[in-house]
């Protein structure tokens, strides 16, 4: 069996201070999907930041420890109006790609616009109609709440069809939810 044919174990991070979503979701190939794990790592507001980061990190470790990702992908932190908000989530995000590193796990960043595309086909969907896809395409009996835990099996999914997205077939060949993603990295990437 070749690489191309495996199933792709995918880690979605969906970094914050106070609640990090994380998401594991195995792909195959025809981009059927299958949900492995949904969490969020919480941390005390009130702690110390190098205490909240410190429980974040393992956070995400035990999830590494427990289901062997193949692949990690980590919301892209770009702008936020609130400053300290972007501060957490940059920081969160750095942790979590630390230890994708100390780990020898590849890791990749997706932008929300980016993710949004790939899931419902529109770059500027709102979270309910992300959660909505997202449990559409795990085939889920209820929405996966919180809304950072959903935004981490996005970014999963995402992730995962990229790789079977747009360099992997012709523009024909692609559903309105590829072409939007693709169109939406494109636009990313000025």
């Amino acid at each position: 069996m070749t690489s191309l044919r495996r199933v792709q174990r995918v880690l979605g991070i969906d970094p914050g201070l106070t609640r990090c979503g994380v998401g594991v979701v195995d792909v195959a190939p025809d981009r059927s999907a299958v949900l492995v794990h949904v969490g969020v790592v919480r941390s005390s507001p009130d702690a110390a930041i190098e205490t909240r980061l410190a429980t974040i990190a393992a956070g995400i470790r035990a999830v590494i420890d427990e289901h062997d990702p193949h692949v990690i992908a980590v919301e892209r932190v770009f702008s936020q109006h609130n400053r300290h908000s972007v501060m957490g989530t940059a920081q969160a995000s750095g942790v979590a790609l630390l230890v994708a590193g100390e780990r020898g796990i590849p890791a990749a960043t997706h932008t929300p616009t980016e993710v949004k595309a790939a899931i419902t086909g529109y770059g500027a969907a709102d979270k309910r109609q992300v959660q909505q896809m997202v449990a559409r395409v795990l085939r889920l009996d209820s929405l996966p709440t919180p809304a950072d835990a959903a935004d981490a099996l996005a970014l999963a999914l995402c992730h995962a069809w990229r790789g079977a997205g747009p360099s992997a077939a012709p523009t024909g060949a692609l559903t309105p939810a590829q072409r939007a993603w693709a169109d939406a990295e494109r636009v990313s990437r000025r």
